[in-house]
């Protein structure tokens, strides 16, 4: 082979390998751009603050969810039973790789198919939550890209053989006062997430608000992936997930 015919080679490698990892880019790694979730804002009489309520960007995820009607629910009809309610979401937030080089943005999953129960007991202003158990059918997550998400059905969540995680709350919750006048607070759910086949207890720190005839609650925890036996999805060292997700939840609970 004579140099002119090498250099027209290493050129054509060259060129194959810039254009498979465009492809690359574009089929797993341009990130799905999406926001983070937010609580919805509240009506003007009920909200502590728009820095407590979160982000009122029309772009974020959360602005797509219509406030609820009307002003802050009554105190003493909060006790009972709550069930999960339309519009609520959970997902995960992931950063892919190409190589050594970072996606632009998170890679994003979600599902609204999420079954569950709270119980709230107490009087007037002080209220505990008793009780709470939530679960989500994993096969359901959706991405902006299906090729993703079927790689999830066998690497990485296998929610082809995990088809279910869960959440319970084992320490009582006391909801702080401003919670039964409407405005935002700050709580922190302790209890066991199992995810992947495997439990854990966590401590989830999250926002409530009582909003019109919902408690809307919206929160996130990042961990290790090894905390729940998941091996990131890695294609041949090329495209591969950091060590690090994030789950991410907004739940709007209907009394009854």
């Amino acid at each position: 082979m004579n140099s002119r015919t090498a250099v027209l080679a290493v050129a054509a490698i060259f060129l194959l390998a810039v254009g498979g990892g465009a492809v690359v880019w574009a089929t797993f790694l341009r990130g799905d751009d999406v926001a983070p979730l937010s609580l919805p804002s509240t009506a003007p009489n009920t909200a502590s603050s728009s820095a407590a309520t979160g982000s009122a960007d029309p772009s974020s995820a959360a602005a797509s969810l219509p406030p609820a009607s009307g002003s802050a629910f009554d105190a003493a009809s909060l006790p009972g039973a709550w069930t999960i309610g339309a519009d609520s979401v959970v997902g995960y937030r992931v950063r892919e790789r190409l190589a050594e080089l970072s996606a632009d943005s998170d890679a994003v999953g979600r599902t609204s198919s999420i079954t569950g129960t709270a119980t709230i007991a107490g009087s007037g202003t002080r209220l505990t939550v008793t009780a709470a158990e939530f679960s989500v059918d994993m096969t359901t997550l959706a991405s902006d890209k299906r090729m993703r998400d079927n790689r999830l059905r066998t690497q990485g969540l296998e929610t082809d053989t995990f088809t279910t995680s869960t959440f319970k709350l084992t320490q009582p919750l006391t909801i702080p006062e401003d919670g039964a006048r409407g405005n935002t607070v700050i709580v922190t759910l302790h209890g066991d997430l199992t995810l992947h086949g495997v439990t854990k207890t966590v401590d989830i720190p999250a926002k409530a608000q009582v909003n019109g005839n919902l408690i809307q609650v919206v929160g996130s925890l990042s961990f290790p992936f090894s905390d729940y036996g998941i091996v990131a999805p890695n294609i041949a060292n090329f495209v591969s997930v950091e060590d690090t997700g994030t789950l991410e939840f907004l739940v709007n609970l209907t009394k009854g």
